[in-house]
């Protein structure tokens, strides 16, 4: 996702600055813990988003409660408790104002030695108390990883932690809409970890809507986001659906583990800092939304890759370059700021500037990793960019391996009835040459990618004049794309960003293959148990771990 119009963005026609639509679109409502004891709060956090067996685990918490209960449970296709403690003395801790910015600095409430869990996604659950016995709950996801490879055939799953940090808006900022600058309105270039996460990203209610359109708009509809008026009215995060555990990774973990793949979990922060964090692992898996990646993690999973590991990504929104800081626990983006505000810039450091990856001062487009990025898509299947999309993607090469048994066709719709496609999704320049799509090349995107799906996407959101529309990105990501890509922003240089593409592709590099179904809502496909969905993720999994009859 890009720079989009947050906080202080004057209503569209026909709405009202108190209505639900423009405040759940505009406002910054978020999470911070007050000192009030007629208001149940809980929080806590760990002090690293993974562990290994005989690491040391800090929990902090905080309450306004008398006692809370811990609980920890591992959260994969079946949930097992591996850790509880009931009745601890509620303590109320003071926050900085910054804390999204420098961390909460609660000491620690609990400690103890990872014993031998199994790898995987992990929940920290609070429940605190009052008097009177009302309780409320929390939750923090972190990745137990494994010491070496569960099982000669397990697949490694990376948590997309870097968009989490990104997204999550604990405290009052974040990537994208924050609490800090002069005038308290300002996104956070800097993030610590050493905070709790808002609520939604580790913890879902069955029934919370995801971001892509369920039905397409009636003629003259006004443009919504029902996922942003849910959150408002329910009290979850405006971004619970964009990043997190409970929205993208824990359903692939259910859904894999289920039919019988073994899946061992790390983060990318993990692979920032451990250059042979994958080695061992024929086949690394991402899901869900990886818009943030450091030049580490990068140059980490491409050595994997020419060595001869296989990825298997079923996300989305290539886009961001960030740096990890403090050993880990700081997150630096400056995004569209970075040109002005970057501490690299102008140095020998300028390479790592933390703007777009296809940034002109960047210069390392997302192709050059997993053959499409995330400027040359986008949006598609939510507001009003492509709402009345199909959802799927179109299949052009119906005849390669990843199809075999889908019993699909030429020019079918793959993931249509599931929404797969959306809400952001990864493409490149392309051609069309007797019916079928071609990479051009022009944006680095290898000679030998095959386009085996496609669809179109968006920068630019259209004002049709829709009584009552609220417009959360309007044009503002286009011109957005436009100056880090051409620096300016005139209307040739807009007309050349507006239109992308959703993609799966696939190529060799080196020794190794990627597969990549870029697109952040494919999930939405083993959620609903889509036969086509679910019969393509198998045939890739189960090549890339040489498991099963599938292989071709």
């Amino acid at each position: 996702m890009s720079n989009h119009r947050h906080g202080s963005g004057s209503p569209s026609r026909g709405t009202s600055l108190h209505s639900l639509w423009p405040n759940s679109v505009f406002e910054n409502f978020h999470e911070l813990p007050l000192f009030d004891r007629s208001q149940l709060g809980a929080w806590c956090y760990t002090d690293r988003l993974s562990y290994a067996p005989g690491e040391t685990l800090n929990v902090h918490a905080n309450t306004t409660g008398v006692r809370y209960d811990l609980i920890i449970y591992r959260d994969g296709a079946q949930t097992c408790e591996v850790y509880a403690k009931r009745d601890i003395p509620g303590a109320f801790h003071s926050t900085p104002k910054d804390c999204s910015v420098s961390g909460c600095g609660w000491p620690v409430a609990i400690s103890f030695e990872v014993p031998a869990w199994k790898s995987g996604g992990y929940i920290l659950h609070i429940r605190a108390y009052d008097a009177s016995g009302e309780s409320i709950d929390h939750h923090f996801p972190f990745a137990v990883r494994a010491i070496s490879p569960s099982s000669p055939e397990a697949v490694l799953l990376l948590n997309c932690t870097g968009t989490w940090m990104a997204y999550n808006d604990w405290g009052g900022s974040n990537h994208y809409e924050g609490i800090e600058g002069e005038n308290a309105d300002q996104f956070a270039p800097v993030v610590s970890t050493l905070r709790p996460f808002s609520r939604g990203f580790a913890w879902l209610p069955e029934g919370a809507p995801r971001i892509t359109l369920t039905e397409p708009p009636k003629l003259g509809a006004a443009i919504r986001y029902p996922h942003m008026e849910w959150a408002y009215a329910n009290g979850f995060s405006k971004k619970y659906a964009s990043a997190g555990w409970a929205t993208y990774e824990r359903h692939f973990v259910r859904w894999a583990e289920q039919n019988g793949f073994v899946v061992d979990v790390a983060t990318q922060h993990d692979l920032h800092k451990t250059p042979d964090l994958l080695s061992g692992y024929a086949c690394v898996v991402l899901v869900g939304h990886d818009e943030y990646w450091s030049a580490e993690m990068r140059d980490h999973l491409e050595a994997y890759v020419e060595k001869g590991g296989n990825v298997a990504r079923f996300a989305g929104n290539f886009t961001w370059q960030i740096r990890i800081e403090e050993n880990g626990t700081r997150q630096v983006c400056y995004k569209s700021r970075a040109e002005r505000e970057d501490p690299v810039r102008g140095t020998d450091r300028a390479h790592l500037l933390t703007s777009a990856w296809d940034d002109v001062a960047v210069n390392r487009s997302g192709t050059q990793t997993f053959g499409i990025y995330g400027h040359g898509g986008i949006y598609a299947g939510w507001g009003g960019c492509v709402p009345r999309g199909s959802g799927g993607f179109t299949v052009y090469r119906p005849e390669h391996w990843a199809f075999a048994g889908t019993d699909l066709y030429y020019g079918d719709q793959l993931g249509a009835a599931s929404k797969v496609f959306g809400y952001e999704v990864d493409g490149c320049d392309y051609t069309i040459r007797n019916g079928l799509p071609f990479a051009t090349g022009s944006d680095g995107a290898p000679v030998d990618l095959e386009i085996l799906a496609m669809n179109v996407a968006t920068t630019f959101e259209a004002d049709h004049g829709n009584a009552g529309s609220t417009f959360f990105m309007g044009g503002e990501d286009a011109k957005g794309v436009a100056y880090q890509r051409f620096r300016k922003t005139d209307d040739e240089a807009l007309d050349l960003v507006k239109r992308g593409s959703g993609m799966i592709v696939c190529f060799n590099r080196g020794k190794g293959t990627i597969f990549n179904a870029g697109s952040c809502e494919w999930v939405a496909g083993l959620i609903a148990r889509d036969p086509f969905v679910e019969k393509l993720t198998c045939n890739v999994l189960q090549r890339f771990t040489k498991r099963g009859d599938e292989q071709s």
